[in-house]
């Protein structure tokens, strides 16, 4: 068991210095990147939008009078609770295009060629210890691990990251961006139906009889209620979808990831530091 474990662990060393050198996964993983920052991007700019429809529905009012009496609405106020969301939630798509950046700048960085060298001269240092039975220095296999994360845990977490999306989250994404990028649209559209028009309206009164006035004016302040109702039942759909991309958006960026790299290091460690564990204790 010992030699096939030897065995095992130097084809490991080989395969890792040679990857560290090919770059095979660094090209894969920016493409994923790339994919995922332009997902973001969209989705600020969906926000961004949607911001500004609701900031200028906010802003508008409807002057009717039901039985004579003036009353002011701005059914877009009814927006004021998902406005806050939105713009929480397009910080957040900005925070996101950063992390993607700082991803690819992490690869390119890791697949600089004197990281690869250092790296290749860490492990088969380590290794002539270890295949010669002796006990590699401690600071030599921290340095080792040390490098083999900043080589290979950016890529080996962008490429895991993104199977975990395609599998679990890439469904869900779609909708959900489907719902956000409709929104704006919508806002404006129901913006623009006018329950009524005051200027018309009074014109109306001139000419009609006062019951006919009257009843007018009622119908005017039902439906702009059925308008603040509409804008209310929307925003509640809106909140949903914009809950489910911040929640998305937070494991493709920082969960997943964190958890990813956790994994990785504490692979890496057991891999190079069990062994030497193991050598200290034979010796003794």
């Amino acid at each position: 068991m010992q030699i096939v474990y030897r065995l095992i662990l130097a084809l490991s060393l080989a395969i890792m210095v040679a990857s560290s050198w090919l770059s095979l996964m660094d090209s894969t993983a920016i493409k994923q990147i790339d994919t995922g920052l332009n997902r973001a991007l969209i989705s600020y700019a969906t926000a961004r939008a949607l911001n500004a429809a609701i900031s200028v529905a906010q802003g508008t009012e409807v002057a009717v009078e039901p039985g004579g009496v003036g009353v002011n609405f701005a059914p877009g106020q009814a927006l004021d609770p998902i406005n806050d969301l939105v713009e929480q939630f397009s910080s957040l798509m900005l925070v996101a295009c950063v992390a993607f950046g700082v991803q690819k700048i992490l690869i390119s960085i890791g697949g600089y060629w004197l990281v690869s060298l250092v790296l290749t001269a860490a492990a088969l240092g380590w290794a002539w210890f270890y295949f010669r039975d002796q006990k590699p220095p401690v600071l030599l296999t921290r340095i080792l691990v040390i490098l083999l994360m900043i080589r290979f845990a950016i890529p080996m977490v962008t490429l895991g990251t993104d199977l975990l999306f395609q599998k679990f989250m890439d469904t869900d994404y779609k909708a959900s961006q489907q719902v956000i990028d409709l929104a704006s649209g919508q806002v404006t559209e129901i913006s623009q139906q006018d329950p009524i028009s005051t200027a018309d309206q009074g014109l109306v009164d001139k000419i009609k009889e006062r019951v006919s006035g009257l009843w007018a004016q009622t119908k005017a302040a039902v439906d702009v209620k059925a308008h603040y109702m509409k804008l209310k039942q929307m925003a509640e759909q809106w909140a949903v979808h914009i809950i489910n991309l911040i929640v998305i958006f937070l494991l493709q960026t920082l969960i997943i990831p964190v958890l990813l790299i956790w994994l990785l290091y504490a692979v890496a460690r057991g891999t190079f530091e069990v062994p030497v564990k193991r050598l200290g204790a034979t010796a003794k």
